[in-house]
């Protein structure tokens, strides 16, 4: 690396940012696929957190906030986000219907997905696309339940990067596979 340019890693996803000497002011941003892959594990382990905060009778509303609040773009940039088990409130533009989506609320049709015992969650990536400041990844993710079974749903993710350099959702989208009749 030569003296106009210089690494630095930031944020938890460990971005590398490369600033060169003739464009200072505006650090060019270099998402990788090891980036959204971070990024994946450190969203399937916050939903595991918030099931494990629930069964253990713990504060799992406010580990739930944490977990959107960290990883998604609310409040920084438009998030669209249509989870998987949602038909009357399809998408979640707002952190109040994501929260809702994850710990439910009652008179909603959310029960909490979060909240349903997962212990574990498995991404297979069916390809991923990086930018210098935002990245998609689709394929499929599988939540393991409390008796051992897999649950398959298939997702679609875009990430932006926010001001300390940290990848967060910006695009969330998931569903069952089709299964014909």
């Amino acid at each position: 690396m030569n003296k106009s340019m210089r690494a630095v890693m930031s944020g938890a996803a460990g971005l590398a940012i490369v600033a060169c000497a003739s464009n200072a002011e505006e650090p060019a941003v270099t998402i990788t696929e090891a980036d959204v892959v971070a990024a994946q594990t450190e969203w399937g382990e916050g939903i595991v957190a918030i099931s494990s905060v629930h069964s253990s009778g713990g504060d799992y509303e406010a580990r739930a906030t944490e977990h959107i609040n960290t990883l998604y773009a609310y409040g920084e940039t438009p998030v669209m986000f249509k989870p998987t088990l949602a038909a009357a409130d399809q998408f979640r533009e707002t952190f109040e219907e994501a929260l809702s989506y994850f710990i439910g609320a009652e008179g909603t049709e959310d029960s909490g997905f979060a909240i349903s015992g997962w212990t574990d969650v498995r991404w297979e990536n069916n390809g991923v696309y990086t930018g210098s400041d935002s990245a998609m990844a689709m394929g499929n993710y599988y939540f393991t339940g409390p008796d051992g079974g897999e649950t398959k749903v298939e997702y679609t993710f875009g990430y932006v990067v926010d001001d300390e350099g940290d990848l967060k959702i910006n695009l969330h989208h998931s569903s069952l596979p089709y299964s014909p009749e």
